[in-house]
C-alpha cells in the first residue's frame, strides 16, 4: 500500500508545525555582520579567517562565501 500526502505551506509555516525555531534574526544578524564588512575595506585574507571561524559549512561553503565576496567586489569597481 503506498499512500501519498502533500501538504501546502510555506517553510516558516513547517517549520512551526514541526517545532522547529525561528533563526531569521540570527540569519539577518550574520548576513549584516557580513555585509558590513565587505564594506569596510576589510582585507580577504581576514574575511577568510572570520568565515573558518563563522561558518560550520566547512570547505564548500568556504568555497562559496569566496566566490560571492569576489563577485560582490568585482561589481563595486
Amino acid at each position: 500500500m503506498k499512500i501519498n500526502v502533500t501538504i501546502d505551506c510555506t517553510p516558516e509555516e513547517a517549520r512551526a508545525a514541526m517545532g522547529l525555531p525561528d533563526l531569521s534574526p540570527i540569519h539577518d544578524r550574520y548576513v549584516a555582520m557580513l555585509l558590513d564588512t565587505m564594506k569596510g575595506g576589510v582585507p580577504p585574507e581576514m574575511i577568510e579567517t572570520m568565515m573558518k571561524s563563522w561558518a560550520p559549512m566547512g570547505e564548500a561553503g568556504l568555497n562559496f562565501w569566496r566566490r560571492m565576496f569576489e563577485a560582490g567586489t568585482k561589481s563595486d569597481g
